[in-house]
């Protein structure tokens, strides 16, 4: 947690995380336009960034992706906002720049979190129905090659549809996959027949996860992208993915799986 704070005291590396929030997944050439400064400085500033794990990289080809990363920042709202309240949480105004949700033109949505396991038992608790039906509720219904049909069983609902496929399958290194259709079997065992026509209205995303052994420990990174702009399953997926993600790493690390959060949580 020091090593956030540090990398939030200078006001260029907040700029930088201001322009992540506003579109993410910006190379550095994109990302060298809002700040005034050389290359190799904005480079620098990035590398701390990255060090305190405020952002995360993904390299496609010869160029390198940057992602605003919520976790560090979500465990600050909870370890100094809820503890000292509203009044003493005016002064980290900066600070709540980063915290407000990304705008909904954002198109992608970034994650990543340091498990102690190993990338095969984290390959495993993605893949293999036993594991994610304890910390999902969901079950997939495929062979993990890429291009595979998936079928998802979630609520006692099985949704199948010729897009849900697997895109990229690398074991306990990669893996990607499009993501499901909202059907109206689906809405109504999730409570919202209000959104389908909505959610049926957007464009296909896709998830994708990276795994990355680092000693003890491993180095998830997830990408939910390729959202149009306005999205409402982005916005979704940015509120399930934090609690999800926290249930696999206590599954993985403890045995156990997180109390379930009340609905009305959900809707505030």
């Amino acid at each position: 947690m020091d090593e956030v704070f540090r990398a939030l005291a200078d006001p260029n590396r907040r700029r930088l995380l201001d322009s992540l929030n506003a579109r993410n997944g910006q190379p550095l050439r994109e990302l060298c336009d809002c700040l005034a400064m050389a290359r190799q400085s904005v480079s620098k500033h990035l590398a701390v960034l990255e060090q305190a794990n405020l952002v995360t990289t993904v390299r496609r080809g010869r160029e390198k992706f940057h992602y605003l990363n919520a976790a560090p920042i979500n465990a600050i709202a909870e370890r100094w906002m809820d503890q000292y309240g509203r009044r003493r949480a005016e002064a980290l105004a900066d600070l709540k720049r980063a915290l407000e949700p990304a705008p909904m033109s954002d198109s992608a949505f970034a994650y990543t979190t340091f498990i102690r396991t190993t990338p095969e038992k984290l390959w495993q608790a993605l893949t293999d129905p036993a594991f994610t039906r304890r910390y999902w509720g969901v079950a997939f219904e495929t062979d993990w090659r890429p291009g595979s049909p998936m079928i998802w069983e979630e609520n006692g609902q099985r949704t199948a549809d010729p897009e849900q496929v697997v895109l990229e399958s690398e074991p306990y290194r990669r893996l990607s996959y499009t993501w499901h259709t909202p059907t109206p079997e689906w809405a109504a065992a999730a409570g919202i027949d209000d959104l389908l026509a909505t959610l049926a209205a957007e464009s296909r995303s896709k998830v994708t996860f990276e795994i990355e052994p680092l000693g003890q420990t491993v180095k998830l990174t997830v990408i939910h992208d390729d959202f149009p702009d306005g999205s409402t399953m982005r916005q979704m997926v940015s509120t399930g993915w934090p609690h999800l993600l926290s249930d696999l790493k206590t599954l993985l690390e403890t045995g156990e799986t997180l109390p379930s959060v009340p609905d009305e949580a959900w809707q505030s």
